[in-house]
């Protein structure tokens, strides 16, 4: 049975994972509007609110996942892997709060680029 720390590692691991790839996207589309400054934050604050947004309703719908379709479950050994009973009731509230922890991350930064967006229409910077 793992501990519940490997648990919580293997969830920050694997919703961290899935989101540096989404940032990964958003980053590179911001680069590709770089030309106006404002658009590029106002469209980079929008997707990754609509990011936070898909943790949030991922976070809603971790009680109805069967464990065993999750990456973290594929990512304990399997040794590691309680009885599926078990593991519904411990991997589920893990990755829950894990997906809301980082659709909080994922809301500051989607409003610090929001906010640059219109800080620079204000100022003159769009088009």
């Amino acid at each position: 049975m793992p501990a519940l720390r490997t648990v919580e590692a293997l969830a920050e691991v694997s919703v961290g994972r899935g989101c540096g790839f989404a940032a990964l996207a958003i980053l590179t589309l911001m680069v590709g509007l770089s030309w106006d400054l404002a658009l590029a934050c106002m469209v980079g604050g929008l997707l990754v609110l609509f990011v936070c947004l898909v943790l949030i309703a991922k976070a809603q719908l971790t009680h109805r996942r069967p464990v065993g379709k999750t990456e973290l479950w594929l990512m304990l050994d399997e040794f590691d892997r309680p009885s599926s009973a078990i593991a519904q009731r411990i991997v589920g509230p893990v990755l829950r709060a894990c997906y809301l922890r980082f659709a909080l991350h994922a809301a500051g930064i989607s409003a610090g680029l929001l906010a640059l967006s219109i800080t620079l229409r204000l100022a003159g910077g769009g088009a």
